[in-house]
């Protein structure tokens, strides 16, 4: 199953890394493009579809000297690149870059690689700033079970920030946590079917029009997760995702999680990839 990650944003609330895309700042000694690829070959999907509009060719460089083997180094069309990755351990990576723009949004970054996905009655997708420790093959059956065209991973929101409920008159009736209500945020994990992109217009956002189309439908569906989520929007949040790894692997880091307990017969990944520096 095919991985769209989008990763053409300018990441404007994390400045400090302004120089770089988003999804190529390191969390811990990796980027967190290649935390997301990795959660996701943990699951057995290996074949990803980069979305890249700012600095798009970093991500090229990146790829090209993260010390793996190329077998495969493509010019699909003028904005679009193919490459085949081996690694140490034998695993392979089938990455296309393509260029969607500088500044389109994520609907229209979709739609520029639907020629990709002809062949895909099911996909994935992601924004590439969140990690999670997720269970993707329960989401991935619960979307069939909903016989639905898309759905999402909703989550508690990680920022920690108070929830109120106030009369007309002004005086306040309730105040708590946001962790202790029943609020839920779009989590950026998604599973499409193919049919997705005959409800995408020219210009549209992905989650505003096509998605209230899908909800009157009764077409998409969201899968409530409780668990580890975290996203890095800012300069904290990366703090906080990197002081994770120092302590021991990231609560998303399944596949380091299943070589500590000996559990290396996996029959999807034996071993983390190598690292790319």
């Amino acid at each position: 199953m095919k991985v769209v990650l989008f990763c053409g944003g300018m990441g404007m609330r994390l400045r400090e890394y302004s120089d770089l895309p988003k999804p190529l700042v390191a969390v811990g000694k990796h980027p967190i493009l290649w935390h997301l690829m990795q959660y996701y070959t943990f699951y057995g999907h290996r074949e990803f579809i980069l979305c890249l509009g700012y600095k798009a060719e970093e991500f090229a460089e990146y790829f090209l000297h993260c010390g793996a083997r190329i077998t495969g180094d493509t010019m699909l069309a003028p904005t679009m690149r193919r490459l085949q990755l081996v690694f140490a351990s034998g695993l392979q990576w089938d990455i296309t870059l393509a260029d969607t723009g500088l500044h389109a949004n994520i609907g229209q970054r979709l739609k520029a690689v639907e020629p990709l996905l002809r062949k895909e009655d099911v996909f994935l997708a992601n924004y590439a700033d969140g990690l999670t420790d997720l269970p993707l093959p329960q989401v991935i059956d619960y979307f069939n079970r909903k016989n639905v065209v898309a759905a999402f991973v909703a989550v508690h929101p990680a920022q920690t920030f108070h929830v109120i409920a106030a009369g007309a008159d002004g005086f306040v009736q309730n105040l708590h946590d946001v962790h202790e209500s029943d609020l839920w945020v779009n989590g950026g994990y998604f599973v499409f079917r193919r049919s997705i992109f005959s409800y995408i217009e020219a210009g549209e956002e992905l989650i505003i029009e096509p998605f209230r189309r899908l909800i009157a439908e009764r077409k998409l569906a969201t899968y409530k997760y409780g668990g580890f989520w975290a996203c890095m929007d800012t300069f904290k949040e990366k703090q906080q995702l990197d002081e994770l790894c120092a302590k021991s692997a990231g609560p998303w880091e399944a596949w380091e999680q299943v070589r500590e307990l000996g559990a290396l017969e996996t029959p999807v990944l034996a071993r983390p990839v190598a690292a790319c520096s």
